[in-house]
């Protein structure tokens, strides 16, 4: 049987730097949003389950038709820790791993998710994360071994704690492109966007 994370997809946020909600923006005549979730899609990957909290109902219609879980969190404004947590949650039991995409990452393509993908079944207890040349985070894979600690998460770290915790086995993956999010209407401009899914 071939080992297949489940992509949990991190759209929740209030966008309060950038003005409005970002995750409705258009690059390459497509919301941000939607492009995020063609490339978890893209991905061989067990299923996708995207996070929305902020603008819920207006992201969730630029999403419809794609083969997608959609799991709504009304705590969003707890931070990165509640919307991770929510996801965890929604995603079968049978999934050994999430793997979480933060939905700003518009330079992430299909093939960063799959440099990932291949080493964590090289190693499916481990955690994989993204090294860019600023932080190691996002996207990660997260084994279920570590779910219970997931969901105990609070705040707007997400799971860094876990990715700096000496104890454990984290795989690192060169991916400058994880360094790369949109805060404001001008990173529209400037940062790169991953591969154009066809």
């Amino acid at each position: 049987m071939i080992l297949r994370p489940w992509v949990v997809l991190l759209a929740a946020g209030g966008s309060r730097r950038f003005g409005s909600p970002k995750l409705l923006a258009r690059r390459h005549g497509e919301t941000l949003l939607r492009h995020a979730a063609r490339v978890a899609l893209s991905c061989r990957s067990a299923g996708c389950t995207v996070v929305l909290g902020a603008h819920a109902t207006r992201l969730a219609a630029t999403v419809a038709g794609l083969p997608l879980t959609v799991v709504v969190h009304r705590g969003w404004r707890s931070g990165l820790a509640g919307s991770l947590r929510a996801g965890i949650a929604s995603i079968p039991r049978t999934a050994p791993a999430a793997l979480v995409l933060l939905a700003d990452q518009v330079a992430i393509g299909p093939a960063d998710l799959e440099l990932l993908i291949a080493a964590w079944r090289t190693a499916p207890r481990s955690i994989v994360a993204a090294r860019s040349s600023a932080t190691l985070g996002p996207p990660a894979i997260l084994p279920r071994s570590v779910f219970p600690e997931l969901r105990r998460l609070r705040g707007d770290a997400g799971a860094k704690s876990l990715l700096a915790d000496p104890s454990r086995r984290v795989i690192e993956i060169g991916i400058e492109a994880a360094a790369f999010d949109v805060d404001r209407p001008e990173d529209l401009d400037r940062q790169p966007i991953g591969a154009v899914i066809s």
